[in-house]
Formats: C-alpha cells, structure tokens, sequence
C-alpha cells in the first residue's frame, strides 16, 4: 500500500473526528452555540468554525466518488446546523433553504480549484470557441452536450428530488449501493485483468458518448450517488480510460457546477444573505478551494496507480457507520 494510500485511510477516521468535536465545540449537545453570544441571528446559525468544516467537506468530497452533498448532509446532521427546537417551522424550512443554497454557492471553491488545475483544456476550450483549435471545439461541444440532460431534468424535477431524496436515509442507501457497485466493477476488471490504462483518448470522445456520460450524471442528483463516481464509471463504460474519464468528469463538473451555483444565487442569494454573514460565506469557499486542490491532486496520482476500489469499501463503511449511529439514537 503506498503512502498516499495510507494517509488518506488514516485520514478519514481523523476527518469523522473533527466533525464530531466540532459538533460539540461550536454547536453544543442542544444545537446552540457555545462560543459566541446568542446574537446577531446569523452567526448564531453558523458559526465561523461551522463554516470552515463545511468548507473543508465540501473541497474535500466535491471530486472524489463519494457524494459531496451526502457527506454536507451529514455533517449539517452531527453539527446541529439549522435545527432550532424553538424556531417556528417556517423559520426552520427558511433556514434550511438558506443552509442548502450556502452548501451550494461554497462550490465556487472547488469550482476555483480545478479552474486552476485545468486551465490549460480551459484555454483549449476558448480557442475552441473562437475557431482556433478544432479539438478544443469538439471538447466544448461534448461538455455542453454532457450537461445539457442534467440541465434539463434538474430544473423539472428539483422540487421532487429536494422533497423526497434529501435526507439521511436516502443518502446511506446511496452510499452503500455506490459503494457495492464500485466493487463489483473493480473485482470484474480484477478477474479480466483489464488493464487501466487502456481506452479512448480525450480527442475520441464523441458526443454521443457525451451525451450517455450527461445522462449518467443525472442519476447523481440522488444525494450520496455522487456526480464524480457516476461520470467516472459511464465514461470508462463508452470507452474511455480511466485517467481520461476523470478529466472529462472534472471538466464536466465545472459548467455543471457553476450553473447550480447560478441558480441558487439568484434564487436563494437574498435568503442566504439574510441568514448567514458575509465572513461565513468567504471562510466557506475558500476552505473548500484549498481543501479541493489538494483532494484533486491527490485523486488524480492515486487513480494513475490503483483502481476505484478504495472509495467503494470507504462508501460502504459509511453507510453501515452511519445508519449503525442512526438506529442507535447516536446520531
């Protein structure tokens, strides 16, 4: 096992660590805090060190096949964040909208990360645009054609997902599905010895198989399916390697990212703005940027070595960890 490896496995423990004492150092065993006084009502919602562990998930998760939203979820859940047994329930349905479109807009961090770290397909992709380079054209077109299914089916059936699929209990269930699903994909290609780095490169992607990825990625809208393990796992299925899946999946994620992160700033910006501090929205996006760089690194060397394994025995762990504290009143 390599040293990555092992620090990112002993990592995990010591990230459910800091979620838990973080719970009880800025939220308190009631859901107040602990630190600071009862006002302004914002700070009283989120806390600075809230807004930094939220963060800290958020760029962490956001790239890795694990489910960025699913880990928030629980994490808002331990840290007691937006639940006030002594608010109306309007107050708390306004919240939680807030607390939602928050955990969206501290995307731009991650959004900001990979930006970085693909500029170079980005300025492709503008030379593309402007008639300069045929293949960044071609790339242009097979991510818009990528994002165009979640475009679509997002904005009708928003109100349904958010309704009936963002809770716990949807999460672990897609945690432990996702999980079993990446380990039987990994032993097939085990048992085959199919070799990882084989496959199309970025320039053969057409837009059909574009078009399955985008569709592919609509099933992650289901909080804890993760959009990176479902574009990952489609794009290696039409063909393509696995390093060249991952770069597509990034790439995707960037116009599908920002475009939620649109949406929720001009639905829910005035809301949001109202119920958390501006300091709390920065801390937010720039933890998640610093937390994404190093997340997306270490991805992207991991995956040339090993296969997707790893996130599947992490997913279902979670889940058994997390349904076991669920059941037993713990969490």
């Amino acid at each position: 096992m390599s040293k990555s490896t092992k620090r990112y496995i002993i990592s995990l423990p010591v990230l459910a660590i800091f979620l838990f004492l973080s719970g009880y150092l800025y939220a308190g065993p009631d859901g107040s805090s602990s630190t600071l006084p009862a006002e302004p009502v914002a700070t009283r919602i989120l806390t600075l060190g809230q807004a930094v562990v939220l963060g800290v998930v958020e760029g962490l998760t956001e790239y890795l096949p694990v489910s960025s939203t699913g880990h928030l979820l629980l994490t808002e859940r331990v840290l007691k964040i937006g639940d006030d047994p002594e608010a109306s329930a309007e107050q708390n349905r306004q919240t939680k909208e807030a607390l939602d479109a928050y955990t969206i807009v501290i995307q731009l961090g991650a959004i900001l990360a990979v930006l970085g770290l693909y500029l170079r397909r980005i300025i492709q992709m503008f030379h593309g645009l402007t008639g300069q380079d045929p293949a960044g054209r071609r790339l242009l077109i097979n991510v818009v054609v990528g994002f165009l299914p979640a475009a679509v089916i997002g904005l009708l059936f928003n109100k349904l997902i958010k309704s009936y699929l963002f809770g716990i209990w949807p999460v672990i269930i897609a945690w432990l599905l996702g999980g079993l699903a990446i380990l039987a994909v990994s032993w097939k290609r085990r048992r085959e010895k199919s070799p990882s780095a084989g496959g199309l490169g970025l320039d053969e992607l057409t837009w059909r198989m574009a078009l399955i990825i985008g569709f592919a990625q609509c099933i992650a809208m289901w909080p804890g399916v993760s959009r990176s393990l479902v574009t990952i796992v489609s794009g290696v299925l039409v063909g393509l390697s696995l390093s060249v899946a991952v770069e597509f999946s990034f790439l995707l994620g960037l116009i599908t990212l920002s475009a939620a992160t649109a949406y929720d700033i001009l639905k829910h910006g005035h809301l949001m703005l109202q119920t958390f501090d501006g300091v709390s929205l920065i801390v937010g996006v720039v933890f998640a940027l610093v937390s994404a760089l190093i997340s997306v690194k270490w991805m992207v060397g991991y995956l040339q070595r090993h296969g997707l394994a790893i996130f599947g025995y992490y997913r279902v762990a979670l889940a058994l960890i997390s349904g076991g504290l669920l059941l037993s009143g713990m969490l």
